[in-house]
This record gives structure tokens, C-alpha cells and sequence, in this order.
């Protein structure tokens, strides 16, 4: 049997919009508008000195979700980082470090959510902005330690700002073992950033092909075209209760250029 699911990879830049507030009211606005039941975001940052500023946790509490957030590092004191939210409980989270030394801090914030009889392991990701750091990045991602854990026995799905716009090597690596949403055939284009004008492709979604993806969006409304640089990048998956990994896809990668 079949279980309906709704997906978004949204890099809120720390809450801050085209118009220079910094609004995670505005942000909880667009995610209600997308009614995902499981949602990735990027760039959050959580001060906890008053509610709206410890924005994880502000977002969660108005969406009534349960939430993890993967702290890369400390940005003016405050956690900055990744951030899962899902209408199903979280489970076996952890924030992988995919950093690459003399480059920005980086992560991959994993965690797990029953969906019917079948477990989902999602990977929010938001890789660095440079070619070299990119390549070196990629590797951490497709190794025993992260993507091919012997743990992750169900579907995998990878998303985030991936920093990609061409088909680099992250592309060429996770297309090995995923399929990623072909925005062309859904959406009618190839670019998705910046929301207003696009002119490159970063927000991606690799899943597993024991998945199906039944629906893609670019989320345009009025709030969400001003709340963010980044636009919500939304899809519309079955996943049916066998939706299962292969034994035999936990191998040790040999990862070339």
C-alpha cells in the first residue's frame, strides 16, 4: 500500500528577505502555504534569547512539528545550520560533518520518520559555494559513513541548497544510486535561484527509485517571493510500504572524477 508524502527544500537565509527584515514570520507563512509534511531548511539561525529569534525552534512551535537542528557553527553566538521539521517524529537524527578545512563549516543533518509501514531516511544538505570544496564535499556524502550506512536500511532522500547549477561531480556522483527531480520536465525551466530572476539551479532532491515521485513545484506565491532569496522547491513522493533498500547497495564506494 501506498502512503502520500510532501517534501520541501527551502534555504530561508537565516530569515532574512528581499527587503532586508529578518521575518521568520514571513517564512512560517510560505511553509504554510507548501503544507509539506516534511520540510528541509537551510541557512536557520537560533538565538536564544528571545522566541522569534531562536527561529528552529519559533518555526516549529507555529507549524506545531517536531524539529532537529544540525548546528554547523557558531555564527555571532548563535547556532547556525540545517533544520528538520517533519509531522512525523523524528528518529535516529545526526549531523554528519562535511566540512573541508580552510572552507566554511559545513553539514548534513540526517534523521529517520516512519511513513506507513516504511522508513524514510532523510539527508538535509547545503554544501559550500566553491568547485574544489564541492568535489571534496560530494565524497563525504556517498561514503559507508553517510549515504551508504549500513543503518539505513529504508528510502533515502538527499536534499538542499547543493551549490551545483552545473552537473559537477556532486550530480554525476549521487545520480550513481538516486534519481534526482528533473526541473525542466516538471517545472518548464532550469533555473530556480534567485526567486525573482532565476539564473541558476541550487536547490536539489535525489531520492531513492524505490520512491515515487508523483509531483515537483516551485512555490511562487506573493510572501515567497519577497521572504527569501531562495525559493521552496516541493515534491509530491508514494512511498509504498516496500519501499525498502538493497542489501546490496551497502558496499564500499570507490568514488573517482
Amino acid at each position: 500500500m501506498a502512503s502520500p508524502i510532501r517534501i520541501v527544500t527551502y534555504n530561508i537565509h537565516k530569515c532574512r528577505g528581499l527587503d532586508r527584515r529578518v521575518d521568520p514570520a514571513r517564512i512560517v507563512e510560505v511553509l504554510r502555504e507548501v503544507d509539506a509534511d516534511v520540510i528541509a531548511l537551510q541557512e536557520v539561525l537560533s538565538i536564544h534569547r528571545y522566541p522569534e529569534e531562536d527561529q528552529a525552534q519559533f518555526i516549529a512551535a507555529e507549524l506545531s512539528f517536531d524539529y532537529c537542528l544540525g548546528e554547523n557553527r557558531r555564527l555571532n553566538g548563535a547556532a547556525y545550520g540545517n533544520l528538520l521539521l517533519s509531522r512525523f517524529p523524528l528518529r535516529a537524527i545526526k549531523n554528519y560533518d562535511i566540512s573541508i578545512q580552510g572552507y566554511e563549516q559545513r553539514g548534513c543533518l540526517r534523521a529517520d520518520i516512519e511513513v506507513g509501514m516504511a522508513t524514510l531516511h532523510l539527508f538535509n544538505v547545503h554544501l559550500g559555494t566553491s568547485f574544489f570544496e564541492r568535489r571534496r564535499q560530494v565524497r563525504k556524502l556517498v561514503s559507508p559513513k553517510i549515504l551508504h550506512n549500513r543503518d539505513a536500511y529504508g528510502a533515502r532522500v538527499i536534499l538542499g541548497d547543493f551549490n551545483e547549477w552545473t552537473r559537477g561531480l556532486a550530480s554525476r556522483l549521487l545520480s550513481r544510486d538516486f534519481r534526482g527531480v528533473d526541473i525542466q520536465a516538471y517545472l518548464g525551466r532550469s533555473r530556480t535561484y534567485p526567486g525573482l530572476l532565476p539564473l541558476f539551479h541550487l536547490d536539489h532532491i535525489y531520492f531513492d527509485p524505490t520512491l515515487t515521485l508523483e509531483r515537483l513545484s516551485l512555490h511562487r506565491s506573493r510572501a515567497a517571493l519577497v521572504a527569501s532569496d531562495h525559493l521552496p522547491l516541493v515534491a509530491d513522493f508514494e512511498v509504498n510500504s516496500s519501499a525498502q533498500a538493497n542489501p546490496q547497495r551497502h558496499h564500499a564506494l570507490e568514488v573517482t572524477n
